[in-house]
């Protein structure tokens, strides 16, 4: 089990500066893979958020006033500095978030360069338009301009890549911004804030602010200097941003449990197989895991008899640090006892256990849960009509695509889904007919493409917007109409 020599005291950054905030309050920081106190970050105010706000109002028309190819190379030297420190990174993302090192610590901070790169892309092609007049002497130009500033509430499951995949369109199109990450994964947050402090950037334009969501979160959705707010994680807390950042322009990224439906003609073989990718990546933290599973009665018992197989053979939970180790802890307790309650009601409302069910002995922490598959559940039990987040497969069974369908399109979620089925046609109908905003055709729920439009379907609680390469530009840019008269 590796472990940090020494704890260290970090600092936020606002106002192009480290500091300790506006008290001397500070928060320590635990491992979930080694029970460790690793280092301790500031207790952040309302008084910090505000000078945050403030720095970050005054810095972005001089940002936003420089070309877009010169905010393009700053978003290119964070991203080299971020590959500098892979090593560095992807270390404290296993130590601070509990992610295996080689299975996926590496993988996020290699796309979390992605994000950066494809950010200064994106910025050089941001064009409007030349509409025509009703009056032949007007010229009209639609430009696309910043809104100014963004105020960023991020998750802890992905640490590095949930906040890039909006700081890095927002500050490439030509805005300011204030990010407020989880608190357990603070750590993580202030080793990606070195990375874009050194770009390079005016004072004030990029800010950290570290400490509790209910303090520091709020006061980024509510102050009347965030132009726009950026939030990614659960559903309860996003619909109080939403409230709390009443008229500015929103992008809301929150729940989903990934129903995956498994038809009578699938590819038994590889649904199995990659079902261990939508069951157990980030350990099932992750609002694009495979949380309900929908099997056809036809092919329930053998679908089962793979999965267990794939279990065996491929999930291996232990130390972070470990290079056989495929699963590691789950974050925090919060949701490991969330876990243990939905497969506790599912239990007693009649699902069968067929591995797992609970914590795992002999590790450090009590967050290392096994990997677990119930079957027989129903929509009466809480796992299948919420949001898990741990190693849990809930397995319910269907007679038709139709009920799978009826199942998906009745819960509260919009984000993704996933259908497995030999015949294209069948699983493009079945895509087009389920309501949530994206689907995979024969593969994981949690496959995922950077560049693609992410978010969840109208009317669900899933969230609005887009994040997912230059998507989230069109939140935090508006269109300005200049008419010019040539006569």
């Amino acid at each position: 089990m590796y472990t940090q020599k020494k704890t260290e005291d970090y600092r936020m950054y606002v106002a192009g500066e480290w500091t300790g905030g506006a008290t001397e309050s500070r928060i320590p920081a635990t491992s979930p893979a080694t029970g460790e106190e690793i280092g301790t970050f500031p207790e952040g105010t309302r008084e910090d958020v505000r000078r945050a706000v403030e720095a970050a109002q005054k810095a972005w028309p001089i940002w936003a006033a420089r070309s877009a190819f010169e905010r393009a190379r700053a978003m290119e030297r964070i991203a080299d500095t971020i590959e500098e420190r892979r090593e560095d990174l992807a270390r404290i993302l296993a130590l601070d978030q509990g992610k295996p090192l080689e299975a996926e610590a590496y993988d996020e901070v290699d796309e979390l360069v992605v994000y950066f790169r494809m950010a200064a892309a994106d910025a050089t092609r941001l064009d409007g338009a030349m509409p025509p007049s009703v009056d032949g002497n007007k010229r009209i130009f639609l430009y696309r301009v910043p809104r100014g500033v963004v105020g960023t509430i991020t998750p802890w499951n992905w640490p590095y890549t949930m906040p890039a995949e909006v700081i890095a369109p927002a500050l490439a199109s030509g805005n300011a911004v204030v990010w407020t990450p989880a608190p357990s994964t603070s750590i993580c947050a202030v080793r990606l804030a070195e990375c874009i402090a050194e770009a390079g950037l005016p004072p004030g334009l990029f800010n950290l602010v570290t400490g509790y969501g209910p303090v520091v979160g709020d006061e980024v959705a509510a102050n009347p200097g965030t132009d726009a707010v950026a939030f990614i994680g659960s559903i309860a807390t996003g619909e109080q941003v939403a409230r709390r950042a009443a008229g500015k322009a929103l992008l809301l990224e929150m729940g989903g449990n990934g129903p995956v439906v498994v038809l009578e003609d699938a590819d038994l073989e590889r649904a199995a197989r990659e079902s261990i990718f939508s069951a157990f990546l980030c350990a099932g933290q992750s609002c694009t895991a495979g949380e309900l599973f929908l099997v056809h009665e036809r092919v329930r018992e053998e679908f089962l008899e793979r999965l267990e197989a794939e279990i065996t053979r491929k999930v291996r939970l232990g130390d972070p640090f470990d290079p056989a180790t495929t699963m590691g802890p789950l974050n925090n307790e919060p949701t490991a006892q969330k876990t243990d309650r939905h497969i506790a009601d599912a239990l007693e409302k009649g699902a069968r256990l067929l591995c797992g069910g609970g914590r795992a002995e002999g590790f450090p922490t009590r967050l290392y849960y096994r990997p677990t598959v119930l079957d027989g559940v129903t929509q009466e039990m809480q796992i299948a009509r919420e949001e898990t987040f741990g190693p849990v497969v809930p397995v319910a069974t269907i007679t038709h695509e139709s009920e799978a369908l009826d199942v998906v399109n009745r819960s509260p979620y919009g984000l993704l889904s996933s259908v497995w089925t030999r015949d294209l046609a069948r699983g493009l109908r079945f895509a087009e007919a389920v309501r949530t905003g994206w689907v995979n055709i024969n593969a994981s729920s949690n496959h995922w493409e950077s560049h693609l439009p992410f978010g969840g379907r109208s009317g669900s609680r899933s969230g609005i917007g887009r994040v997912g390469g230059r998507h989230p530009m069109e939140t935090f840019t508006e269109l300005k109409t200049v008419v010019a008269d040539i006569g």
